[in-house]
């Protein structure tokens, strides 16, 4: 029986993919329920599993290819029959890798004739190429130690090969053979070793991931559409770290997680936005769509770019329960396992940019949200307290919103709600 590998249903809003890449080559024997390949969406990157165990048949997509939800991405021949087949194709697929082992290494000047083979082992280290990939580079006779892999671990992926032909052949393999027989064991060494770089590796040309693409496009979108503002405060957050000090350990003692500042600003943040709703607010065509939950929004930096999952109902949550959640959600936005659940619906979101360093700066609107806080680095700074020069340790605080919805005097007093919270945190714990 024959399976078909189709795109699956990617959540709200999202109606493509790019295909990351294929876990399994064709021929490979597959397990049910295992990945066989990863796509790549404008909010998440997930998994395909096998809904059958047996023998991958054929890859219809290749990587870095986009496709529509539903699309067609192959084919599993599934039951006993496959798997059986899975059996003797497997020592083929072995034939074509001895590419990234390195133990032939010192046999590589006695086997010139096998270029295209051998010469992935010079890259100081195994070298990985995808399927897509080795047939363009059989196809164009070009040279894997001199290609540069952007797929995950370094792999090289057809798209790399594409932007080699496309840059006049990065690195044809017409030029290594006339080097080789000149001297065989110096040949190898000399792109890789010592000596200047030729002038045009002195730039790279990546190809965006679609995350980047559409984070880019997004920001911009918000710039184009909304009435972009921003104010600024200041908090004294002295009394907040001498609360958090005292109670730390207890709370992580009791509870599981550090007490961090992401609950007292999510709170703060809460209690805000219930006292001034257009800030919690949307604007949907000609109308203005008031919510009465709270989800939200956490700014997390992941090797890809920034994404914002959101914590949801975060009213209905106690302080460990927003720690616990934003660290959950931190950790499976760091190891690509986001879900669709993970990063829709959000209200309001919350970018804490003191993390990297940073003393100011102006946040752009995650639309369709109509609001975002923006923090910073707490620094100590001298402050007149009572008529008295005091060291506070001192926040920035940012607010961009949307003019169209947001007026002035709202988006100023939410701001100084969330400074009258943070500085005298145990509002917070009684709800005034």
């Amino acid at each position: 029986m024959t399976v078909e590998i189709r795109v699956p249903v990617l959540g709200e809003s999202v109606t493509e993919a790019t295909v990351g890449q294929w876990f399994k080559k064709a021929g490979d024997a597959v397990a049910k329920d295992e990945a066989i390949l990863e796509l790549e969406t404008d909010k998440v990157t997930l998994e395909v599993n096998a809904t059958e165990a047996g023998r991958l048949e054929d890859i219809i997509v290749a990587e870095g290819e986009d496709v529509a939800v539903g699309a067609l991405l192959g084919h599993i021949t599934a039951g006993a029959a496959g798997a059986a087949a899975a059996a003797p194709a497997a020592p083929k697929a072995a034939a074509p890798t001895p590419t990234p082992a390195p133990t032939p290494a010192p046999a590589a000047p006695v086997a010139a004739p096998a270029a295209p083979v051998v010469a992935a082992p010079v890259a100081s280290g195994p070298v990985v190429v995808m399927p897509a990939a080795q047939k363009l580079i059989d196809e164009n006779n070009l040279n894997v130690a001199n290609l540069r892999g952007s797929g995950k671990d370094g792999r090289i992926t057809k798209g790399d090969v594409l932007e080699a032909l496309e840059n006049g052949g990065v690195s044809a393999a017409a030029p290594a053979p006339v080097a080789a027989p000149a001297a065989a064991a110096p040949a190898p060494a000399a792109p890789v070793a010592s000596g200047p770089r030729p002038e045009e590796a002195r730039e790279e040309r990546v190809k965006m991931t679609r995350l980047r693409k559409v984070i880019a496009t997004k920001l911009k979108d918000a710039q184009n559409t909304a009435a972009m503002l921003t104010t600024y405060n200041e908090v004294d957050l002295t009394n907040m770290l001498a609360l958090r000090a005292e109670y730390k350990e207890r709370f992580e003692k009791k509870h599981g997680a550090r007490l961090g500042f992401m609950s007292f600003f999510t709170k703060a943040c809460i209690a805000a936005l219930q006292e001034l709703p257009a800030v919690n607010a949307e604007i949907v065509g000609d109308h203005i769509i008031y919510k009465n939950y709270y989800h939200i929004g956490v700014a997390v930096g992941t090797p890809n770019g920034l994404v914002v999952p959101n914590l949801l109902d975060a009213d209905k949550l106690s302080f460990a329960g927003i720690e616990k959640g934003i660290a959950e959600l931190g950790r499976k936005a760091r190891d690509g396992k986001l879900t669709m659940g993970d990063m829709s619906g959000g209200t309001f979101t919350i970018s804490n940019g003191g993390v990297y360093g940073s003393l100011m700066s102006s946040p752009i609107l995650n639309a369709p949200q109509s609001a975002v806080l923006g923090m910073h680095k707490i620094q100590e700074r001298p402050m007149v307290i009572d008529g008295e020069i005091k060291i506070r340790s001192m926040m920035y605080l940012a607010l961009s919103y949307d003019h169209r919805i947001i007026d002035g005097k709202e988006a100023v007093t939410f701001l100084v709600r969330v400074k009258e919270a943070l500085e005298d945190p145990q509002r917070l714990l009684l709800e005034v």
